[in-house]
């Protein structure tokens, strides 16, 4: 049981579920975030290091803290939250934009955090995924990933956005100033210089969080099962009791050439042994911002071979995917297999070398610290 956990939590809902903090200077004024409060909960490594949005939450903190500004945190599903205060900024997701931005002072500015695509384009993404698998299998499977209505895009005064070209497009044209942010990595690893290229050239990995359908596994199940040469790893949230587990059991559990995992940490041996032994990572996801999962596994040197849905950059050494078909994935997989060695391992170091160039902690605090101070030289109304 960890008990400083559980003492923080409690202390958290006396207070309001808000995460107070305060800068060392003379404070300034007030700023809210509305995202996470679990890494100022919960503060073991493999909580903080779990996903991209725990650290990057404390990040956008500590850029107003850093400009002495007073910092409120709360989860970005509170719905009872109100202001006590005004607030010099808000910083919010899609969840509940809809219900602070309104009563917030007039003059506070309202920043919208899109680390998703448009909710009504994911939406309509993952019913479609879940449509054609009732099609193929005579299943309906209920949407894992799907979220709530809201005016986020139309509300905030500026938005920062994690992903591709490919996110931003599926927001409404609205006549606000969106700046991208790159997103970060929870992990990065050595060079894939040593690795035997010739050896692993067939094998290759599925790695992503909740939402089966939503993530395109079933198409990479179908692509492998037809395809006995080449293996693949699956590694993320898989639970026997996902009714999309029931429904490809015998893909997953029973053709030799697929090997099921389930969740490892992403700095165990173990994870680094497998993206050691594979070439590539296949993610053919119908709707991200910018998949997690994908840039961590670029850093450990993995060739991406993705749907532009997934938010990731491909350039020249991975593969961007067009139809998310499974003849399309077949393709792209035996295409990177029957490449030779250099041509290989020249596009795994320039994996490697983009994901450090443009994926890290420290691009995201550059790049928000930068957005901000814009918005601190510019003259108030």
């Amino acid at each position: 049981m960890n008990i400083p956990y559980l003492f923080r939590r409690i202390i958290h809902r006396l207070r309001g579920r808000v995460v107070r903090l305060k800068p060392e200077g003379a404070p300034r004024g007030n700023v809210l975030i509305s995202y996470t409060t679990l890494p100022y909960l919960d503060q073991r490594p493999i909580v903080l290091d779990a996903h991209t949005n725990r650290w990057e939450c404390m990040q956008i903190a500590r850029t107003f803290l850093e400009r002495n500004y007073e910092v409120d945190v709360i989860d970005h599903d509170d719905l009872r939250f109100l202001p006590q205060k005004n607030y010099a900024y808000f910083v919010g997701t899609h969840a509940n934009f809809d219900h602070i931005a309104p009563i917030l002072n007039s003059d506070c500015t309202k920043i919208f955090h899109g680390a998703t695509c448009h909710w009504r384009f994911l939406n309509d993404a993952e019913r479609a995924r879940l449509d054609a698998i009732e099609d193929k299998r005579g299943v309906r499977l209920e949407p894992v990933r799907a979220l709530g209505p809201n005016h986020a895009i139309e509300l905030c005064d500026v938005a920062i956005m994690l992903g591709s070209d490919a996110t931003l497009q599926t927001y409404p044209q609205v006549n606000k100033h969106i700046e991208r942010i790159p997103l970060s990595t929870t992990h990065t690893y050595p060079s894939p210089e040593g690795k035997d290229f010739e050896k692993v050239n067939k094998n290759f990995i599925w790695f992503g969080g909740a939402g089966l359908a939503h993530k395109g596994v079933d198409l990479v199940l179908e692509a492998f099962a037809s395809m006995p040469e080449y293996t693949l790893t699956l590694v993320g949230k898989i639970s026997a009791d996902d009714p999309f587990v029931r429904v490809y059991k015998r893909e997953m559990y029973e053709i030799p050439n697929i090997k099921t995992i389930g969740w490892l940490d992403p700095g165990s041996a173990q994870f680094k042994d497998i993206c050691d032994n594979s070439l590539g990572i296949v993610y053919p996801s119908c709707s991200e911002g910018c998949a997690g999962s994908v840039v961590l596994s670029m850093h450990a040197g993995l060739v991406p071979i993705v749907s532009k849905e997934s938010g990731v950059e491909t350039k020249d050494f991975g593969v961007t995917l067009k139809e998310n078909a499974v003849r399309e994935i077949r393709d792209a997989v035996s295409s990177f297999s029957t490449l030779g060695v250099d041509d290989l391992k020249a596009r795994a170091l320039a994996t490697w070398q983009y994901a450090r160039a443009h994926h890290t902690r420290k691009k995201f605090a550059t790049a928000f610290a930068t957005f901000v101070d814009s918005l601190e030289s510019k003259p108030s109304a």
